[in-house]
């Protein structure tokens, strides 16, 4: 089956759920992945001395050694306003995921969780205009998307690192993908893959932070207990 990961910045895909995007490329699913900014407003310019659109272009370089890492089936790196989305007409980002979306035609769509993981303005935006196509398009009867899934995390919320990583909780969570030690080195693969972010990478602790297990809301459905895959039942 198909599914696609709609994040908006580089390095979301790899800061969490890249063991579970390798995972499920390993049991034979097509994985593709939707990144709606270069990360272009990274404070990482001001350090390399560089212009946005340089950041953005590096950015995008580092990215494709990740699609290489993880072995993604497709990838695609839009160009909209970093740090900004919050600004733009939703209804513009909608339509530019839909089309999107009926490009691939995926069975799941995976995007961040309500609180985002990290709480970033993006990450906020981004899950609402993902819920909302998604939504839009179970409404026309659309034959896909069938499944939204949403990546967060299980346990505490973490406020020791350089992030607030919120989390949640056991009921709302439907699904966990057990990642295998491949697919984990390949997660630290593709962080590594981020050559000028890796002192953001170390303050914020995420290879001690996520571990094999990457859990997943399942919007709108009732499911007893916790699916055995991303696509069981589909």
């Amino acid at each position: 089956m198909k599914i696609l990961y709609i994040f908006p910045h580089p390095d979301d895909e790899s800061f969490g759920p890249a063991p579970a995007m390798h995972a499920q490329l390993r049991q034979g699913h097509e994985v593709f992945l939707l990144t709606l900014t270069k990360g272009e407003a990274t404070k990482q310019r001001f350090r390399l001395g560089v212009d946005k659109k340089e950041m953005g272009e590096i950015r995008f370089k580092e990215m494709k050694c990740v699609e290489q890492t993880l072995g993604l089936t497709g990838m695609t790196v839009l160009d909209l306003p970093d740090n900004e989305l919050k600004q733009m007409d939703p209804i513009e980002i909608e339509n530019t995921i839909e089309d999107h979306i009926r490009h691939i035609k995926p069975d799941v769509l995976v995007t961040y969780a309500v609180h985002g993981v990290s709480g970033f303005h993006d990450h906020l935006v981004t899950h609402a205009v993902v819920k909302r196509v998604f939504c839009k398009m179970r409404s026309e009867n659309e034959k896909f998307p069938k499944r939204l899934a949403l990546f967060t995390r299980m346990g505490e919320v973490k406020t020791d690192g350089k992030f607030r990583l919120e989390a949640s909780s056991d009921d709302e969570i439907g699904f966990v993908e057990v990642c295998s030690d491949e697919d984990m080195e390949k997660f630290y693969q593709a962080l590594d893959c981020y050559q000028t972010y890796q002192q953001v990478i170390e303050d914020s602790k995420v290879k001690e932070v996520v571990d094999n297990r990457v859990p997943f809301e399942i919007f709108g459905e009732k499911v007893t207990g916790r699916l055995k895959s991303i696509v069981e039942d589909l």
